[in-house]
């Protein structure tokens, strides 16, 4: 008969697998560099990863230039164009890129002289062109719009400076003032004074010998120069003596971006590391059995997942546990992350959880050691941050006798959440009161994009809604001249991802729209509607507008909708006052009678529109208006920005035509 299996009395784990990790060569230069190979003969491919082992550097009023410095170092050389670094680069089929702290290099074995000429002619003579600084700081400044509308930067920002403050380089902030404030003799500095040998480490991995490896070492970085490099010290972030809990405004979404988040000290190679490495795995870690995704997920259905993270750091640790939960239950998801974080300082992990953990993490690292890139990762740490010859070898070893009572200890040390930063980016207005139980004092800090403090600046007394728009009418020609306006034509120009477009916006009275977009003159998209059908013509072809869809263009395309908002039964609030790029504003809430909802900022100082938020199904659509034009006694925009989701692009209006007619033919369907 056969034996059965009882399924009831799990099989105890067994010893820690023996490993071997491949051996890395280190030799070093006379002018410090410090060289790691690693041999792998099995694709005749070689990668050169040159590092920098530098203190941050606090960049003050020009925060970014250090980053500006690497992302230029590939930019152009004394010898070579950026453009003759690219070519050379394709035509041998390599790969090259430089960072602030270090380049990186591969190709072939065969063509590994011609990569260590390019690769030593950035590293030796970079030129910091001012054609291609002016490129990327246009590129970083357009970024940098697109960021002020993701609620993922938003949160960063604000985290990173009420953490660490802005006496602290992890606490300051790239703006778009700082961005202007770079020159390239700032990124000159920065590489004179810290691409040095003597704090670099190259490490070589693959088709190549110790003795080749040496050789060519030798001929290209022998003659790179050391120099005393400056080494900086900063205190401590200071923490939270209690949960300080804080918003920051997004208009327009029906989601919040949370996170419990502070700083910690936890070293490169401390005796906690792995422990605390395994407890942050079964809090959050990315599996879809840890606590945070079973409870805010598959348990509450607040969001479709939630993780944390532990990272170990020379200056400062971080955690931090987030996810992105629909604006209703932004509090309960926090306190839900908050018990998750208490039960693994209070209770014990069962076994079974802590030893699939376990085995997954040494799954993960038996799977690395079959990539070379890793073992020279071992060798450069062991290096870098003073580890045990044997830190590695021994790893599994460590993991293997992980407790659960080795859980609860270094979770009762490193999860405080009685001390942590308590985030939620959402709508402020919806949000911010039912954030306060998570307060002990039930106070609820508002801060902006830049983690300035957002203060509240109240509503002069009397002022409502209908007025401010009637000072926005009043602000752009009055109700009579408006009125008046019969037709419409706009035509502006915008770049999006590199392609030059066209847009050319007709309108006519009572509510006609077209929107054209053409690219080289060839129409792209075209969007129609005629106070009663519409349609969508697009690459894909014609789609008629139904439904809900249908009826919002019935609302959206009036000249000047303003004027039709009382008759067509459009609700208004007055929601506060609030600085919006540099402005101080008057913020409205627009509901059309469909119930879709929009916000305005209109400035306090002129009744100007300044900015406008809407939902789409493309994402939240942000429109800052950059600027207005005169026509006709008449103000319309003549420069705009907008975000549609993760994009980002400027709109210039160059001709507006007000009375001149259209044919009718425009609006047919």
């Amino acid at each position: 008969m056969q034996a059965q299996l009882d399924r009831t009395n799990p099989p105890k784990p067994g010893p820690a697998p023996k490993i071997k990790i491949g051996e890395s060569k280190i030799f070093e230069l006379k002018n410090g560099l410090k060289v790691f190979v690693v041999e792998n003969h099995k694709m005749p491919v070689v990668s050169y990863s040159l590092s920098l082992d530098v203190d941050p550097v606090l960049e003050g009023e020009k925060a970014g230039y250090v980053q500006m410095t690497g992302d230029l170092m590939r930019a152009g050389t004394a010898n070579r164009s950026k453009d003759q670094i690219d070519e050379q680069i394709d035509f041998i089929g390599a790969s090259l890129s430089t960072s602030a702290h270090g380049i990186y290099a591969r190709s072939l074995k065969k063509h590994s002289g011609e990569l260590l000429d390019v690769m030593t002619d950035v590293l030796y003579h970079p030129a910091f062109p001012k054609d291609e600084l002016e490129k990327t700081r246009m590129q970083w400044l357009t970024a940098k719009k697109g960021e002020r509308e993701e609620p993922g930067s938003i949160a960063q920002n604000v985290a990173q400076v009420l953490i660490y403050g802005n006496e602290h380089p992890y606490g300051e902030l790239v703006t778009e003032k700082s961005i202007e404030n770079i020159s390239a003799e700032d990124c000159r500095n920065y590489y004179t004074t810290y691409f040095r040998p003597n704090v670099a480490y190259l490490v070589i991995v693959g088709d190549i010998t110790l003795k080749e490896a040496k050789k060519q070492v030798k001929k290209y970085f022998s003659s790179w120069e050391a120099a005393e490099v400056p080494a900086h010290q900063y205190e401590f972030p200071k923490s939270f003596d209690k949960p300080t809990v804080v918003v920051s405004n997004k208009d327009g979404g029906n989601q919040s971006t949370i996170n419990v988040t502070y700083a910690f000290d936890l070293k490169p190679g401390d005796e906690d590391v792995i422990a605390a490495r395994v407890m942050n795995q079964i809090l959050g870690g990315g599996s879809f059995s840890a606590r945070l995704f079973q409870n805010l997920r598959e348990d509450k259905a607040f969001t479709y997942g939630a993780y944390s993270t532990l990272d170990d750091d020379r200056l400062a640790a971080s955690f931090n546990a987030s996810s992105q939960v629909r604006g209703s239950v932004t509090d309960s998801a926090l306190t839900e992350i908050i018990y998750e974080m208490n039960r693994m300082r209070d209770e014990l992990v069962n076994k079974e959880e802590l030893e699939l953990i376990k085995n997954a993490m040494t799954g993960r690292f038996s799977r690395s050691l079959e990539d070379p890139q890793t073992i020279a990762r071992f060798a450069l740490n062991i290096e870098k941050y003073g580890l045990p010859a044997d830190y590695y070898q021994t790893y599994l070893e460590k993991l293997a006798a992980i407790t659960q009572e080795d859980v609860e200890r270094v979770a009762k040390k490193y999860l405080t959440p009685d001390h942590a930063l308590i985030l939620a980016v959402g709508d402020v207005s919806k949000i911010k009161a039912s954030m306060k139980k998570l307060s002990p004092e039930g106070k609820v800090g508002v801060y902006d994009f830049y983690g300035n403090e957002v203060k509240a600046m109240p509503v002069p007394a009397g002022l409502t809604a209908e007025k401010v728009v009637e000072s926005y009418v009043e602000a752009i020609g009055g109700k009579e001249k408006l009125t008046n306006v019969h037709d419409l034509v706009m035509k502006g120009k915008m770049n999006v991802q590199g392609m030059a477009l066209e847009l050319v916006s007709y309108y006519q009275c009572p509510n006609h729209q077209c929107v054209e977009t053409f690219m080289q003159g060839n129409l792209l998209s075209k969007q129609v509607y005629n106070g009663e059908a519409g349609k969508v013509t697009g690459p894909m072809g014609e789609q008629a507008l139904e439904g809900e869809q249908l009826e919002s263009m019935k609302y959206e395309s009036y000249i000047f909708p303003e004027l039709v908002y009382s008759e067509q039964g459009f609700k208004l609030d007055l929601v506060g006052v609030e600085e919006v790029d540099g402005q101080d504003t008057y913020k409205v809430k627009i509901i059309n009678p469909l119930g879709k909802e929009k916000v305005a900022y209109f400035s306090r100082k002129n009744g100007l529109k300044v900015k406008e938020i809407v939902q789409s199904p493309q994402g939240t659509i942000s429109t800052s208006i950059v600027a207005y034009q005169d026509v006709d006694g008449l103000k319309f925009p003549k420069k705009i920005s907008q975000h549609v989701g993760p994009q980002a692009f400027d709109i210039d209006f160059d001709a507006v035509q007000v009375n001149k007619g259209i044919e009718k033919e425009i609006f047919e369907i």
